[in-house]
């Protein structure tokens, strides 16, 4: 009895082995392909796949075939550039760009670029297109003109980069700068600008103070004039006129104060003070 134990636990012991060692054998050769990722299978035997594994799970042959995972969203880079403008100015420039790979040239791209195609190509390709572009536009017009320097880089690097698998969903300038020497020469000529301005309203202004005093000195000429032909028409009567006038508004000037009483005609003012 106990000799037919050891052999049935014998026999269990080595299907138990037989199960992992094909479990084992199973799980290396499944693979998972998540969503928006696509793999290239790269066989030790001959080389690199052609066709290229879709999302899922896959069968592989294993120690001798092994996958590689390509990211096909559409992922940022920035690539930062310093160029010169067509006048020799030196300008900074940052382009924003979301790229992926084109599926059905992944085998090609893994072949001849690697992993890694995105760090060895975009930054040598968007420098060499955007040193072409803007090597035709000054400074000036760079700043003026930028949804066409935008519009252009987009076309040329766009097809530059079909030519290695890569698509360009989106190309947008994130930064432009220039020089010390521009900068300060722009600041230079802003203030030139306010300065001018200002002395073009000082101008303006003394022009109206010298129109306000001629229109007042011929006011004033006129009505001595007028008050000539008035004099040598009413005689004294004129005086008289304005000298009732000033009285009148003495008279109300002080009516209004408190400190001010009228008397009639011979009154003595000291009312008040005891006779002696």
């Amino acid at each position: 009895m106990a000799a037919a134990l050891n052999k049935l636990f014998t026999q269990l012991g080595a299907l138990g082995i037989g199960v992992a060692v094909v479990g084992s054998v199973v799980n290396t050769a499944l693979y998972n392909v998540d969503g928006g990722h696509r793999a290239v299978i790269f066989d030790r035997l001959s080389g690199v796949k052609t066709y290229v594994m879709g999302e899922g799970t896959h069968f592989l042959i294993p120690w001798v075939q092994r996958p590689i995972i390509f990211d096909c969203r559409s992922r940022p880079r920035n690539v930062p550039v310093v160029t010169g403008s067509k006048d020799l100015q030196n300008v900074n420039i940052t382009l924003r760009v979301l790229f992926r790979p084109m599926a059905p040239e992944l085998p090609k791209v893994y072949m001849s670029l690697g992993e890694d195609y995105d760090e060895r190509v975009l930054p040598s390709i968007t420098s060499e297109v955007l040193k072409a572009v803007v090597a035709q536009f000054d400074a000036g017009e760079l700043i003026t003109q930028r949804e066409i320097v935008s519009q252009r880089v987009q076309e040329e690097l766009t097809e530059r980069a079909r030519q290695f698998g890569i698509i360009l969903d989106d190309i947008s300038l994130t930064h432009l700068s220039f020089g010390r020497e521009f900068t300060e020469a722009v600041e230079m000529k802003q203030v030139a600008q306010q300065e001018a301005e200002r002395a073009r309203f000082l101008v303006e202004k003394a022009e109206h103070v010298k129109s306000a005093a001629i229109t007042t000195a011929e006011g004033d000429s006129i009505a001595a004039k007028l008050l000539s032909s008035a004099f040598n028409k009413a005689g004294e009567g004129l005086v008289e006129l304005r000298k009732l006038e000033a009285a009148e508004d003495i008279a109300f000037q002080m009516s209004r104060s408190r400190n001010v009483s009228y008397l009639p005609p011979g009154q003595q003012t000291l009312l008040s003070l005891p006779q002696m």
